[in-house]
Parts: structure tokens; sequence; C-alpha cells
């Protein structure tokens, strides 16, 4: 796999996080990266640090969102939003480096919780 860092979805995650009021995430610690000849599927994935990392050798949490050039770059302005904000919804209100799961007993992420956000979003 072949990656490069990806400063434009960056800025894409600072404002989304700041319009949709994710007081949660720390920006600061979101790396963003394009990555290329991968085999996966996924449009982009959210890569999360285990909770060993801080305790252990005190590195603050981080997390990477990967795109898959080859699937991200072909969406159109709304569905690369859209992917963002999927990907950043897997991030738990602790930031504590760990991921949330598409279903737990308080929370879905989906095409429709997506939605949902995008369309307040889109009121701004």
């Amino acid at each position: 796999m072949k990656y490069e860092k990806a400063p434009e979805i960056k800025k894409q995650i600072k404002y989304l996080v700041s319009s949709l009021k994710m007081d949660h995430i720390k920006v600061k610690n979101i790396h963003c990266i394009r990555s290329f000849d991968v085999k996966t599927r996924a449009i982009a994935r959210i890569w999360g640090m285990p909770k060993l990392f801080n305790e252990v050798v005190g590195i603050e949490p981080n997390y990477i969102i990967e795109v898959n050039a080859k699937r991200y770059d072909k969406q159109n302005e709304r569905e690369k939003i859209k992917t963002l904000i999927h990907e950043l919804m897997h991030i738990p209100k602790t930031f504590s480096g760990a991921l949330l799961s598409h279903r737990g007993p308080h929370h879905r992420i989906n095409d429709r919780e997506v939605e949902k956000i995008l369309k307040n979003l889109e009121h701004l």
C-alpha cells in the first residue's frame, strides 16, 4: 500500500468538526491520508489507537482517517462529505483512541444517521 498525507481532507475534517459542533474531537489528533493500490473495497477507513499506547507510553489518543483514492476521489462532493461524517461518527465522545461499531446500544452509524447530520449541516 502506498499513501500520502491529505491536507485537503484534514481541512474538511476541521470544517465538519467545527460546523457540526463535535466538540469531543481534537482535530490536532486527527491525521488524514490518501491511500493508493489498496485491496479494500472500503471508500474510507478510520484507525484508532489502543488504550495501551496511552497507558504505557503516554501517547495521547490519535486517529487516522484514510481515504481510498480509487473510490473516494470518484465521489461527488456531497458523497465525500457523507463519507467523512461517517468516519467521524466512529470516534467516541471520550476520544479515547477506541472506535465505535456500526451498531451499538445507544448509536447507529449508517446512511440514515449520516443523512440526518448532513441535513443539519446544509441548513447552516
